[in-house]
């Protein structure tokens, strides 16, 4: 008889659960462990593009996310007074892509995550070390509160402070910060009536955007030094943001200081030589953490976890996949991170005629920012649902 094969994912975030239900569907006998006491993430929504969402077909759940979701597209970029550099349309992002841009809390895609998977895979509270990563001629360990576990594949999808990371490869240079910080916000706007958009500062940026749920989430990024923190976030945010346009006054003030997340953005500037080492593979942040600006770190982290659960009898293959795609990703958010947060008034003063030039003579900015990434398709042979 066939043994059937044992796989350990460490996290139990969008990518580890993505993973471990795509493992489950080719026959893997899946455990999740999760340091924290549950499963809930820090209230921020996420942006699904269409080559997340076709990898979330291959484990049926492309389609119950298109339609719980909020779908992207109508709006576009602004001024902080308020002028309209660009406009896009949510048809035109289907039109291009093959499939929709949408937007939901990470509550909503953890769970339904999680009902893919079968009663009692995942362990919350169970702080995982990978202890030994396995070869040819031995499994992978990994030490639990519970005991050392072994497993034919390990799977370290423990987010951008990666344990499994630094334990693979020791002499990597690994964070760096990445020059700016952001605060997020999930709250009910009542009366308050907008088209998506994303404004463009001195060196400071802002976006708000409608919920399926009747909720905004709004976020911001400013450049400034690593650690700043302000005892009232809000009032920070007021500060810096409190005379743009609308609906920007209009968040801030339904917001209360304890609704404000605040995170310094780092990221992995040098790529790891491999996404694997063993009998372990690395995805999504823990791989290849990168800047926010193009709303591709969960996508990415999709794209991982099906491409892994597709190889994971063949580990380097999983790595020939990933990685240069992951590294040209990481790198234009790079680009577009220097681009959208310019300081030098000169400088944005051309950036801003160029994109409201451009978008007259053909798509708007904010579509081609996504050209070459949202059109990806999951690798063919993957299992469909």
């Amino acid at each position: 008889m066939t043994r059937t094969r044992q796989a350990l994912v460490i996290g139990g975030g969008i990518g580890g659960l993505t993973a471990a239900a795509a493992l489950h569907r080719r026959g893997l006998r899946v455990t999740v462990l999760e340091r924290a006491p549950s499963l809930q993430p820090i209230g921020a929504a996420i942006s699904l593009s269409p080559n997340a969402l076709r990898a979330l077909d291959v484990i049926g759940l492309g389609d119950e996310i298109r339609e719980l979701a909020a779908w992207q597209g109508d709006g576009g970029l602004r001024t902080p007074g308020g002028r309209w550099l660009s406009r896009s349309s949510a048809e035109a992002a289907a039109a291009r892509f093959g499939g929709p841009l949408v937007l939901l809390h990470r509550a909503a895609l953890i769970d339904r995550l999680a009902a893919r998977l079968p009663t009692g895979v995942v362990r919350t509270a169970a702080d995982a070390t990978l202890t030994d990563p396995g070869g040819s001629d031995r499994p992978a360990r990994v030490r639990t509160p519970d005991g050392e576990l072994e497993a034919d594949l390990v799977v370290g999808a423990d987010g951008i402070h990666s344990g499994v990371r630094g334990t693979l490869f020791p002499h990597h240079p690994g964070l760096v910060y990445s020059g700016f910080t952001t605060w997020r916000v999930v709250i009910p706007v009542p009366g308050a009536e907008f088209a998506s958009h994303e404004t463009w500062g001195r060196g400071r940026i802002w976006g708000t955007h409608p919920l399926g749920d009747g909720r905004v989430y709004a976020y911001a990024a400013a450049v400034a030094p690593a650690g700043g923190h302000a005892a009232d976030e809000r009032a920070e945010l007021l500060r810096r943001y409190g005379d743009w346009h609308e609906p920007i006054p209009a968040v801030l003030a339904a917001a209360r200081p304890e609704d404000v997340l605040r995170h310094d953005v780092h990221r992995v500037a040098e790529p790891l030589p491999a996404y694997h080492q063993g009998r372990v593979a690395l995805l999504g942040d823990a791989a290849h953490a990168m800047p926010p600006t193009l709303g591709q770190g969960g996508n990415q982290a999709v794209e991982d976890a099906i491409v892994l659960a597709h190889h994971h009898d063949d580990l380097a293959a999983y790595t020939a996949a990933r990685l240069p795609r992951t590294t040209a990703v990481a790198r234009r958010a790079v680009r577009v991170a220097r681009f959208n947060l310019m300081t030098n008034r000169a400088g944005i003063a051309v950036r801003d005629t160029a994109i409201t030039a451009l978008s007259k003579a053909g798509p708007a900015l904010f579509l081609r920012g996504f050209d070459g990434i949202a059109d990806w398709r999951p690798p063919v042979g993957a299992p469909p649902a």
